[in-house]
């Protein structure tokens, strides 16, 4: 009698129902209504989950397949939630269902045509053919291009190896499975040795492209696309290497797409990768920017100016209520510069961007999540993706470019409905990007101010940023450059006309730029920080377009702007 594995880690007899077993040994699971594999649903009680987050609830039963031929068997989703909701999962576990499935169906075959050669062989009088010996997939010799059955894309390095570090969890049960992990820094022939026999491949786009060039892996066979935080990707310019991921894997059965919001560009993308052009595809979301992390408690504080904003920060930082936090810069400079700070004030902090080499930042966030770094400071880029549990303080000492990076940034604490603060700190030059951030998630702040650090400055008054500044742009024929409301004409409100004679073009909207595919200033800074693998460019960025912009510090050699001082007469 054959035995077969329990979800609880024993053996029973292959007469029971492997289903009977798990609802004995285990409290009620949500995860067994999905119809998942027992392996899968082994995995996730290992990780502590019985009950599938909402975005889970309604994905998975969507991506599981169908039996209606015009969807090819699958439905292609678009799917909008929440950083930290339980999306990563949403997606991995009913394709991991389906590989599983499939590499069962195709070992029963295997195993049917041999007893047929057994039975043949034995009417004809002759001995049992040998099975084929399984090649060492570790040995070079061996190695042969891989040809992965689903693929997901990711916009970074540190997201695509937190999926794939998900994923190898998932399938710690599945005999066979492998998870190939794809980016870019990395030696090749390691990469080459993890892609054999892989049936999942967690990538970034650039090396995944490097090596299909080099017909180290073939892309044709591949079955199930996913694409995440498909805004990021559009964001970092991506946008031509997923139209070639997405020739390269034209023959796929199902698209997944995933994207904190459905803006135009996100619908236009789906269009040109989803069957039928889009128009079959199911949408899926979750909650909107004003319902998001209602588990985080989030604070602000006004500062007068990069001192003060200092002085906050070191009180916020000796909080012993803090486990472990990630302190957010605007840019390189200041994220190196406001770690050697913490260093040398005594706090366990190091940095973490897109210029270090990939091994410094995998090491970097290992230490993150072994404990022996209590605070990591890191820019928007490098930090998409980290999911540490102890994260519970989320600091942003330099805000973000973009307002929707904000609720990225907040959701690194907080994760799967834990607790989790999350403190913004602006002088009051920023207060424009404040405005974006409430008016992006529907949640206005309310500043706080801590005894004894309070701010010495007043915040201009509703009125001189609204109508006196807007009278003033008017009378000089130009809109007010410095306002985050309105653009002048005699104060009427937020963008209302444009100034008799006005040259401010687009001064005090929060989106201008965008609207014109100009982007921000932070995609362009830190782009090829994140992935800059494209085109064959595997070991870094560029350091030539790495340069502090923006908020960055004035005290720090070299990383703020140079004081005007006043030549004395001769």
């Amino acid at each position: 009698m054959t035995d077969t594995l329990n979800v609880t880690g024993g053996l029973v007899s292959e007469s029971t129902p492997i289903e009977t077993t798990i609802s004995e040994t285990i409290a009620p699971n949500g995860f067994v209504e999905l119809g998942l594999a027992p392996e899968l649903i082994q995995a996730v009680a290992d990780l502590g989950y019985t009950q599938p987050t909402a975005v889970q609830q309604r994905v998975i039963p969507l991506a599981l397949p169908t039996h209606d031929p015009s969807h090819h068997g699958y439905n292609d989703l678009m799917v909008s939630s929440q950083t930290g909701s339980g999306k990563t999962a949403a997606f991995l576990l009913p394709v991991l269902h389906t590989l599983i499935q499939q590499q069962a169906d195709a070992a029963n075959r295997e195993r049917e045509e041999y007893e047929r050669a057994c039975a043949d062989a034995a009417a004809k009088g002759e001995p049992a053919p040998k099975r084929h010996k399984r090649k060492d997939p570790t040995n070079p010799r061996n190695f042969k291009a891989a040809v992965p059955g689903a693929l997901v894309l990711c916009p970074t390095r540190e997201l695509a190896q937190q999926v794939a570090h998900d994923a190898i969890e998932l399938v710690k049960h599945c005999r066979g499975l492998r998870i190939a992990n794809v980016v870019g820094g990395m030696p090749y022939q390691l990469q080459i040795a993890k892609l054999q026999n892989a049936g999942l491949v967690v990538a970034t786009p650039g090396r995944l492209l490097d090596l299909q060039r080099s017909m180290q892996i073939k892309l044709d066979q591949v079955q199930f696309l996913v694409v995440d935080e498909a805004d990021r990707m559009l964001d970092l310019g991506f946008t031509d290497d997923l139209a070639e991921i997405n020739a390269l894997t034209a023959n796929r059965r199902q698209t997944m797409m995933f994207s904190a919001t459905f803006a135009p560009r996100i619908q236009q993308l789906a269009m040109r990768v989803m069957h039928d052009n889009g128009s079959q595809v199911k949408k899926v979301q979750i909650d909107a920017p004003h319902e998001k992390h209602a588990n985080i408690k989030q604070v602000l504080h006004w500062a007068d100016n990069f001192a003060h904003k200092r002085a906050l920060l070191d009180h916020w930082l000796r909080d012993a209520n803090i486990d472990q936090a990630i302190v957010f810069a605007s840019t390189q400079v200041e994220c190196d510069g406001l770690a050697a700070d913490l260093q040398q004030a005594g706090f366990a902090a190091v940095a973490l961007h897109g210029a270090l080499s990939q091994g410094l930042r995998n090491r970097r966030l290992m230490a993150l999540r072994s404990g022996q770094v209590k605070f990591l400071v890191a820019t928007d880029v490098a930090a998409r993706g980290i999911d540490v549990p102890t994260i519970t303080h989320v600091f942003n000492f330099g805000l973000p470019m973009k307002a929707e990076d904000y609720t990225h940034r907040i959701g690194r604490t907080g994760r799967a409905g834990r607790d989790g603060i999350a403190v913004t700190i602006a002088e009051f030059r920023d207060r424009r990007k404040i405005g974006d951030i409430e008016f992006y998630t529907k949640q206005p702040f309310k500043a706080e101010a801590i005894p004894g650090l309070e701010p010495q400055q007043r915040m201009p008054s509703f009125r001189a940023e609204r109508g006196d500044r807007g009278d003033r742009g008017d009378r000089q024929g130009r809109s007010d450059r410095g306002g985050s409301f309105g653009r002048g004409n005699f104060g009427k409100g937020p963008g209302a006309g444009r100034p008799e004679g006005g040259r401010g073009a687009g001064a005090g909207r929060p989106e201008f730029g965008k609207a014109h595919g100009f982007g921000d200033r932070g995609d362009r800074r830190e782009r090829g920080a994140a992935d800059n693998t494209r085109g064959g460019r595997t070991e870094g960025p560029r350091q030539g377009f790495v340069r502090p912009m923006g908020d960055a510090p004035r005290g720090g050699g070299g990383g703020g702007k140079r004081p005007f001082v006043a030549r004395a007469p001769r």
